[in-house]
């Protein structure tokens, strides 16, 4: 069941609807049981889908051909419900923002800048 669980987080992530209580639901069992299933691992299923995101939309923004590609539509795509929430989450999780991290890792991979949007 984590297995089934966990492949439905990753392949949901831009839901921006993908609670703990979603994920419940379409699985049939309680939200407690849910949160049993995550007990033994290091992040709950919230903290899980929470980071599961992150790295999506760092590995996104990371992408030199996505560089045109506005940062608050990179967060949109990964479910992030706005931009302050996406860029305030990015910001606790990586200690930059995600315009910074964008701009110093596409930087670094193509030896120039870029335009942003």
């Amino acid at each position: 069941m984590l297995q089934r669980v966990t492949r439905f987080i990753e392949d949901n992530l831009g839901d921006p609807d993908l609670t703990p209580q979603a994920i419940a639901d379409r699985h049939n069992i309680s939200l407690r049981s849910l949160h049993s299933l995550f007990s033994g691992r290091s992040l709950s299923v919230a903290a899980h889908i929470r980071a599961s995101r992150l790295e999506r939309a760092r590995e996104d923004l990371e992408r030199v051909e996505l560089s045109g590609v506005p940062v608050q539509a990179i967060g949109a795509r990964w479910g992030f419900s706005g931009p302050s929430v996406f860029s305030r989450t990015f910001r606790n999780a990586y200690g930059v923002a995600p315009a910074e991290h964008r701009a110093v890792t596409v930087r670094a991979r193509t030896g120039s800048g870029f335009e942003q949007s």
